[in-house]
């Protein structure tokens, strides 16, 4: 995967992303067009795709900076948040353990705005713990969860196939499973002979069908801030799939 996701600038980007108020990542004083304001808090929208009961475990994969692992602890006795890269695995450890992060919200230029990220209201942390990992490679001893989210994480995998070969021992019968993926397959993370061949929708069926049902599909916008004027809005294709009794 690429070292990108080791810099102080992604690191910052993912921060705002995850943890900052609304205000912060579109302040007051300007028209921002409505879709923009909609696209925010997309790792907890994710997260509100799975079922209100309480579980046993649930595993986070790709969890970035970590705010949709936070999330999962609502419903989850125990939540495992695993991204490959190490600084936004350090920062989520930090968050968890109560740490105030501060980061700069890049302006234009050498212009910066200095914010701090929280770990969010009302969660303590003590259910939760984080890990780097390949999601392509997860220990063997890892065991199953009821439930498992992967948001914006398969087109960043070399190998994506690899991941959707080992989801069924991941996730117990019953279970539930989220992924979310923009479909922006790039040479730079996955070689085209690993791109689905057809539809990303298509291959995820094919992959998926024969362990699990495919309970919905939807779109979910979501927003990264890069500067005061420019911003990444995509829309993620989110897919819920309940794991068969075998």
């Amino acid at each position: 995967m690429s070292s990108i996701y080791e810099s102080e600038k992604l690191l910052a980007e993912y921060l705002l992303f995850h943890y900052a108020t609304a205000e912060e990542i579109l302040p007051p004083g300007r028209k921002w067009p409505a879709d923009m304001a909609a696209a925010l808090e997309f790792p907890c929208r994710t997260v509100a795709h799975f079922g209100k009961t309480q579980v046993a475990r649930g595993l986070d994969l790709g969890c970035a900076v970590g705010r949709s692992s936070f999330e999962m602890t609502r419903h989850c006795d125990e939540v495992l948040g695993i991204d490959f890269s190490h600084a936004f695995i350090r920062a989520a450890e930090a968050l968890r353990g109560g740490a105030v992060l501060a980061y700069h919200r890049l302006e234009e230029g050498t212009q910066r705005t200095e914010l701090s990220a929280t770990r969010p209201a009302g969660l303590d942390g003590q259910r939760l713990q984080f890990l780097q990992g390949d999601a392509m490679h997860l220990a063997a001893d890892l065991g199953a969860f009821e439930r498992v989210h992967a948001a914006n994480l398969l087109c960043r995998l070399s190998e994506p196939q690899l991941l959707l070969e080992r989801l069924p021992s991941l996730v117990k019968p019953g279970g539930e499973l989220v992924l979310a993926t923009p479909c922006t397959w790039l040479e730079e993370f996955t070689p085209p002979a690993h791109w689905p061949a057809q539809s990303t929708l298509a291959w995820l069926k094919a992959a998926l069908n024969p362990s699990f049902s495919l309970e919905n599909e939807l779109d979910e916008p979501f927003l990264i801030r890069e500067t005061a004027r420019k911003f990444q809005w995509s829309t993620a294709l989110v897919t819920v799939w309940k794991r068969r009794n075998d």
